[in-house]
């Protein structure tokens, strides 16, 4: 009873944004790169609207997740030894916390473009989750920093080269998270309070049949509706699967062949959009509504040009726009598919679009954004620069501020009140 009715007052909540909100997981309040605030900047540089500019010590791409006056995010030494756990005040930017949550002995060798702090945590008021993929999972107590329980034993083959990526999910009080390695596929609930499993439901495709390379992905889920409720809609290497939120119960698939992916699926129009691989991307649009294998009956659309590997799709009102890692700008209908028009910006790409007010921002691997109207055709508002620095991590919002974390500092960006008749 308490598990279900967490989980209505989520989702009742779920949808809908308010004038403040805090930016609680990857990708914001939805899960979905939106946010209300109406007075982001549009124009900045290193020397210009910068509130407060903080050092984050060691390596670390995941997010910043903010709850009230607390922002908290990972790092890790470069060789995996030690993860921590790090909170900022959102005000003046002074650590507040600083976590040394695991110790690592052998840490698999990753890629130098990723961490072993890529995953980004969620929080609720009193608590932060950080997840550093097969190297543990913990619950810490957001005011004072300290440890409240740990998992060490949701372990997956990450791959040489490959390392953890994929973000956890609140739920009510459940705390969901895919652990789709090379050995193992499988999501997993567990109970905010305690740590203990829920419910956990494995890949229902055959990777015995597939190479081990082939088996991952490096995804995370997200809540869409089903009906009268809702449901978790889930890629993973080979297939996408949906679950019931409550009991982990699978409740269709769609087979695509792909596997590593990255980005975060978005609905609507009663469709879900997800792409399929990271070595050749596809754009699938997805009819939510089915039961069992409906490869062959719920796809509605397919588009394999200039798809990210990376950044996640961006829905505004009834149009898509997708960033390739190479820089190329497509705007879809999202009905259809039909390409409505594409344009090139500056740079590679990894980190997700944010929607604010009219304005789209974009943020490249060089820490440079192009900010863009949406619409149906290409409308450039302004690009800016902070000094080039590797910039993976997606930024957040709170207020109207922007929190922007690079591979050294996180950024506090503010608005100054000229711009607030350009919208």
């Amino acid at each position: 009873m308490r598990t279900a009715l967490c989980i209505i007052m989520t989702l009742q909540i779920a949808g809908s944004l308010s004038a403040d909100e805090d930016w609680r997981q990857f990708r914001g309040p939805t899960g979905e790169g939106h946010t209300s605030a109406e007075h982001l900047p549009l124009t900045w540089s290193e020397s210009q609207q910068i509130v407060w500019k903080t050092a984050i010590h060691d390596r670390g791409w995941s997010s910043p997740v903010i709850c009230g006056n607390r922002i908290w995010m990972t790092t890790a030494t470069a060789e995996g030894r030690k993860l921590f756990a790090v909170c900022v005040d959102r005000e003046t930017g002074e650590i507040v916390h600083d976590t040394h949550v695991f110790d690592v002995e052998q840490p698999q060798l990753i890629a130098a473009e990723n961490t072993y702090a890529t995953p980004t945590p969620v929080i609720e008021p009193g608590r932060v989750y950080v997840h550093y993929g097969t190297y543990g999972t913990a619950c810490l107590n957001s005011a004072t920093g300290s440890i409240v329980w740990t998992r060490r034993d949701l372990n997956c083959d990450h791959e040489s080269g490959a390392g953890p990526s994929s973000s956890p999910l609140l739920v009510g009080n459940l705390f969901i998270v895919h652990v789709d390695g090379r050995d193992v596929q499988y999501v997993i609930a567990l109970d905010t309070s305690t740590g203990k499993t829920v419910w956990k439901t494995d890949r229902s495709f055959d990777y015995s049949t597939v190479p081990v390379n082939m088996r991952k992905a490096f995804a995370m889920p997200l809540l869409v509706p089903r009906g009268a409720g809702q449901q978790l809609v889930s890629p993973a290497a080979q297939a996408v699967y949906a679950y019931d939120p409550l009991t982990g119960q699978e409740l269709w698939k769609v087979r695509h062949g792909g596997f590593s992916s990255v980005p975060r699926p978005v609905c609507g129009h009663g469709l879900v959009f997800l792409v399929t691989d990271h070595d050749h991307p596809e754009l699938w649009a997805v009819r939510p509504d089915g039961a069992g294998d409906v490869t062959d009956s719920h796809v509605a659309w397919k588009e394999a040009r200039a798809i990210p590997s990376r950044p996640s799709p961006l829905l505004v009102d009834d149009l898509l726009y997708v960033v390739s890692r190479q820089g190329i700008l497509t705007c879809l209908g999202a009905k259809t598919g039909e390409v409505v028009w594409k344009n090139r910006i500056e740079g590679q790409y990894s980190a997700c679009p944010i929607h604010a007010d009219n304005r789209i921002y974009f943020f490249n691997e060089n820490a440079v954004c192009t900010v863009i109207r949406p619409g149906r055709m290409f409308e450039e508002l302004a690009v800016n620069r902070l000094n080039e620095q590797p910039l993976m991590a997606s930024p957040a919002v709170a207020g109207d501020s922007l929190f922007i974390r690079t591979a050294e500092y996180l950024y506090r960006v503010d608005e100054i009140p000229s711009q607030r008749s350009v919208r």
